[in-house]
């Protein structure tokens, strides 16, 4: 799902609703793209709102990032069978994202693709957000994999810092951010249309 412009658009409607001045993109994508919305929210908002008035703010956030995103949803051009490739080959998949559980619900009760997946962590269920590995380490963890043996696929910053410092393999997608910038990464696509698990496989030959 390449909802990275919406979610900028969604900010950019909290910044200028509140009085928070034009918020670039570049500022976007390096310093709240990935990162968990209430960290992000309590850094921006936390000297002037408690945890309920924040927790509003962040309603009020995501409640515009869908309305606007809902009519142009739709899967990363060759995700759904890709995932089934995976799937079929036997291999366990896992979803860690740093959004809220409602936003997971809003993308996954429109592309049906949630049977999937074996676990689902959304962001509450950690304490450190990306860049921190914790939730891919989490993830992992509920799998009983070994991070060594893990592909993250990730289009922030903070998630290609968190992937690598848990040291599994990472794969950005450049949905957010042009090549140059998804590193290190051991591999970079725009979609998943030409991606194979044979191609995963290489990824761990080169070790």
């Amino acid at each position: 799902m390449d909802n990275t412009p919406y979610h900028f658009k969604s900010w950019q409607h909290l910044f200028n609703k509140y009085g928070m001045g034009g918020l670039s993109v570049d500022t976007y994508k390096k310093q709240i793209s990935g990162v968990p919305i209430i960290d992000t929210m309590r850094r921006l908002f936390g000297d002037n709102y408690d945890e309920e008035g924040l927790k509003q703010l962040l309603d009020e956030k995501e409640n515009y990032y869908r309305e606007i995103y809902a009519p142009f949803l739709r899967p990363i051009n060759g995700l759904e069978n890709f995932l089934t490739g995976l799937k079929d080959a036997g291999i366990k998949m896992a979803m860690a994202s740093s959004a809220t559980a409602g936003d997971i619900d809003f993308i996954l009760d429109r592309i049906p693709i949630r049977q999937d997946f074996e676990v689902i962590i959304d962001g509450s269920r950690v304490s450190k957000g990306k860049p921190n590995p914790q939730i891919f380490l989490k993830a992992a963890t509920d799998m009983k994999a070994n991070p060594a043996n893990c592909v993250v696929f990730e289009d922030s910053l903070a998630g290609i810092k968190a992937a690598n410092a848990a040291g599994m393999k990472v794969i950005g997608i450049t949905t957010g951010h042009p090549a140059a910038d998804l590193q290190p990464s051991s591999l970079v696509i725009d979609d998943y249309s030409t991606l194979t698990v044979q191609k995963l496989a290489a990824l761990f030959e080169k070790d």
